[in-house]
């Protein structure tokens, strides 16, 4: 069993706003659990949204994929938020130069910024990625997520990578609040692991995608927050089946870590 602080613990460290809720809510809720919707209908999305919205932590979107979207969709999710408790990311896997990033995230159809409370981004652009988004998000107390790790087969996002994702964030730790990574990168408790590729049974799909136990990620690679997606929202009864991942994450955290 490893020494570690507990979620709790954690929020009174870090300062900013995100990170302090995220960690607090997942402590009151009980739950390191968030939710990949990855459906191309905004109806679809905004009821899963609202039908998991208690057991989990945090919903992850992808705006960009919805067929339906029309311009009311962030406010109808943040208003589903608030009444359930969950911190809203946009996994837009920025990648541009720091000037074009930032009209994406604020302007387009999709708006991010008005509703987003995390966004994601590649390092593969260097620093002026993060400056960029930091201009839009910044000011308005949402954060930023870094790609330090990918759970795709044949991924390019290891080693040196990896630790120049770590390195950044140390570098813009007013602004970004994580990684997206497969296990714990980083030691300093401010930063928030969220993992990919979960289920409860280890295994592949046909595009690449590999998928690791709760057990693992949550308790030998001591990350913070596992992502599921079709695993839950592809089940016969959903909610249920998020249930079950809630159960297992909250058990792997407990059991795993010597908490103060």
């Amino acid at each position: 069993m490893t020494e570690q602080l507990s979620y709790l613990k954690r929020a009174s460290l870090t300062r900013h706003p995100i990170a302090q809720k995220l960690f607090k809510l997942m402590e009151d809720k009980k739950t390191n659990l968030a939710v990949a919707a990855d459906s191309t209908s905004q109806k679809h999305v905004l009821e899963l949204a609202d039908a998991l919205g208690p057991s989990i932590c945090l919903f992850k979107t992808h705006v960009d994929i919805l067929s339906d979207f029309t311009p009311d969709f962030g406010k109808q999710l943040q208003e589903i938020a608030k009444r359930h408790q969950f911190v809203i990311f946009e996994d837009r896997k920025f990648a541009d130069i720091g000037q074009t990033s930032a009209l994406q995230y604020a302007g387009g159809i999709y708006r991010i910024a008005d509703w987003a409370d995390l966004v994601n981004a590649h390092i593969v652009p260097g620093p002026g990625i993060i400056e960029g988004l930091k201009t839009v998000g910044h000011p308005k107390g949402q954060g930023l997520l870094l790609l330090a790790e990918m759970s795709s087969q044949g991924t390019l996002a290891k080693g040196a990578y990896t630790k120049k994702a770590a390195l950044l964030a140390e570098q813009f730790n007013d602004y970004v609040v994580g990684f997206i990574s497969l296990r714990k990168i980083s030691s300093n408790p401010t930063f928030i692991h969220m993992t990919p590729g979960v289920k409860l049974k280890p295994g592949k799909d046909s595009l690449g995608q590999s998928y690791r136990t709760v057990e693992k990620i949550i308790g030998k690679n001591l990350s913070d927050l596992i992502i599921v997606g079709r695993d839950i929202t592809h089940a016969k009864d959903p909610l249920q089946q998020a249930l079950l991942y809630q159960q297992a994450g909250w058990e792997a955290y407990k059991s795993s870590r010597d908490l103060r």
